[in-house]
């Protein structure tokens, strides 16, 4: 994969949390998403969060799966820990990985099709054992990486660019 690496500089005046570090070692490389996916705004609202929860970077593990949301870990706490996983089975691989080492703080950014779909069943047995860990679902109710195909999450009655309906009712990760 080829990207731009950003500038090690940092401006003098740059806002430093508690543990010296400012909003920009918290940040990853340039993303490489596509414009107004949203994928990018998750990934700013956990650089965010980080530094002001003053987490240091190297403390945390970062996994995913496959898909769009597989490459949103590259854009944030370029520092930390990462993996990616097969298809559907971040789940199964982060509870692993915190079995191993209880000390780093543990993320997982997966997909609809990621966790509704292929991975459901590595999904809820994360949930149902109580894994410690934050859990993030990049939900836009479409395969984008093949082009429109309705994901599990996908409402019932959506229609697709090529104004195919969706007959078949969501799956409700939230468990509303």
């Amino acid at each position: 994969m080829t990207y731009l690496a950003k500038p090690r500089l940092h401006h003098p005046a740059l806002t430093e949390n508690s543990l010296g570090y400012t909003r920009r070692d918290y940040e990853g490389s340039v993303s490489t998403l596509c414009a107004g996916c949203g994928h990018d705004s998750i990934s700013a609202a956990i650089i965010q969060a980080c530094f002001e929860l003053d987490l240091p970077p190297h403390r945390v593990a970062k996994l995913s799966g496959i898909g769009c949301s597989s490459k949103t870990p590259d854009y944030f706490l370029g520092a930390a820990h990462g993996f990616n996983t097969v298809h559907g089975r971040m789940p199964s691989v982060l509870t692993g990985a915190n079995l191993a080492n209880k000390e780093l703080v543990y993320l997982g950014v997966s997909g609809d099709g990621d966790s509704a779909s292929i991975g459901l069943g590595q999904f809820a047995h994360c949930v149902r054992r109580g894994v410690n860990m934050v859990y993030i679902v990049e939900n836009n109710g479409v395969y984008g990486l093949t082009k429109g195909q309705f994901s599990a999450t996908s409402d019932k009655g959506s229609k697709s660019k090529k104004g195919v309906v969706n007959h078949d009712s969501a799956v409700d990760l939230a468990g509303r």
